[in-house]
C-alpha cells in the first residue's frame, strides 16, 4: 500500500528520488537509514553496492519485515534525544516533515552520527498543501508513519530557510524527482 501511494505521488520520477541517494553512497560504506520504511532504497538500490545497511523507524512493521528480508533494523522513535548510532552516511527521505514545526535536533543528531556525510532529500511540492481538498486528504492519509497525521510540510522556501543554520555544513543542494524533492548533502561531524 505504502509503495503504490509513493509511485502515485512521483510517478515516473519515482525510481530516481531513491538513485539520486544511491549515487551518493559508496560501494562498502556504513548507512543508516532513518524513518525507513520498507527500506526500498536499500533493497533496490544500495544491496547490491554491498554496504553495510541499518534502517531506522518508528514502525515496528517495517523493522519486522526488514529484518525478515536479512537487513539489520531497529524501531526507532527520532523523537528522543537518544544519539543515533555512527556510519559512513546518515540518510533520511520524505520524513524531515514528521518533525516540524523544529527539525534542527534531528538534523543535529544526524549530523553528530555521520562520518562523512547526512543525506536529506525532501518533498518541497506535496499533494497535502493542494487546493483540492480530495488531493490534500489523500497526502495527508497516505504519508502517516504510524503515528498519526502530519498537517505541516515543506515547500522551497521554507526548507531552503532551514538549511541557512547548517550553511557551513551544506556541500550540495539541488532537485531531484522532477523538482518534488530537494536533497542537502551535508558534512557529518563524527569522529
Amino acid at each position: 500500500m505504502y509503495e503504490l501511494a509513493m509511485l502515485a505521488l512521483y510517478g515516473r520520477h519515482y525510481g530516481s528520488r531513491y538513485r539520486a541517494i544511491a549515487e551518493l553512497i559508496p560501494n562498502g560504506s556504513n548507512v543508516l537509514d532513518l524513518c525507513c520504511g520498507p527500506a526500498l532504497l536499500y533493497h533496490r538500490y544500495l544491496r547490491q553496492k554491498s554496504v553495510h545497511y541499518t534502517g531506522l523507524d518508528v514502525n515496528a512493521r517495517f523493522i519486522e519485515r526488514l529484518i525478515r528480508r536479512d537487513a539489520a533494523g531497529q524501531v526507532w522513535d527520532l523523537t528522543s534525544d537518544k544519539p543515533l548510532p555512527k556510519a559512513d552516511y546518515v540518510v533520511m527521505q520524505a520524513s524531515l516533515y514528521h518533525f516540524l514545526p523544529d527539525p534542527a535536533p534531528v538534523v543535529n543528531r544526524m549530523l553528530s552520527a555521520a562520518r562523512r556525510q547526512v543525506i536529506i532529500a525532501e518533498p518541497i511540492r506535496n499533494w497535502s498543501s493542494s487546493n483540492s481538498q480530495l488531493l490534500a486528504l489523500a497526502g495527508k492519509l497516505l504519508t502517516n508513519p504510524g503515528r498519526g497525521n502530519y498537517s505541516q510540510r515543506f515547500n522551497e522556501a521554507s526548507l531552503d530557510q532551514l538549511f541557512k543554520r547548517y550553511v557551513s555544513s551544506v556541500q550540495q543542494s539541488y532537485a531531484i524527482a522532477g523538482g518534488r524533492e530537494k536533497m542537502y548533502v551535508l558534512a557529518g561531524r563524527a569522529a
